[in-house]
């Protein structure tokens, strides 16, 4: 085993490990797609609070049928290329992968199932009668819970930081980073 190789990788979905952001596919179906990409944008830039952001984007959501995230995952996630190699290769050299999202289980843990990683945290849509309610439940897992999961897991694991890779794209992956 190299003993230079990264130990830990903690890593965002929506537009780094995934090629969309799966609130706006989702809102395509609900017809609120604009609102909803407009506030990810800002969020995104650090402008408005994450976890405001997302009860504003996901109040878009309500009433919307819960079959619209299983139709988005099959036909409307595509995996980045280069991800399964880079997970395989970690976990062959005994690293560990932890997806960690500020978007939706729906996603997140059948993604990181099928690419590999060893666990998958993100937030829950909340549903009632097959039907999205709005909301998310709390706690919100957003920069924060990035940052902690990736403390947590070299602390876990009694590795030097340098051994860790933390990969995002938006202002709530920057504690991570």
């Amino acid at each position: 085993m190299d003993t230079t190789a990264p130990m830990l990788l903690v890593m965002d979905v929506d537009s780094t490990l995934i090629q969309a952001e799966v609130i706006e596919l989702v809102a395509e179906h609900a017809g609120t797609r604009d609102e909803v990409a407009a506030v990810t944008e800002a969020a995104m830039r650090g402008e408005l609070d994450f976890e405001g952001a997302l009860d504003a984007r996901v109040a878009l959501l309500e009433g919307l049928s819960e079959d619209v995230i299983a139709q988005c995952l099959a036909e409307r996630v595509t995996i980045m290329p280069g991800a399964k190699a880079l997970v395989r290769t970690m976990r062959a050299q005994g690293g560990h992968a932890v997806l960690v999202s500020g978007g939706f289980t729906r996603f997140a843990e059948p993604v990181a199932a099928d690419i590999g990683f060893d666990r998958a945290i993100a937030n829950v849509l909340l549903i009632e009668n097959g039907r999205l309610t709005g909301t998310v439940a709390k706690p919100i897992v957003g920069s924060a819970t990035k940052e902690e999961t990736l403390r947590a897991g070299i602390a876990e694991r009694g590795i030097d930081p340098a051994l860790s890779l933390a990969v995002g794209d938006g202002a709530n992956d920057l504690a991570m980073i």
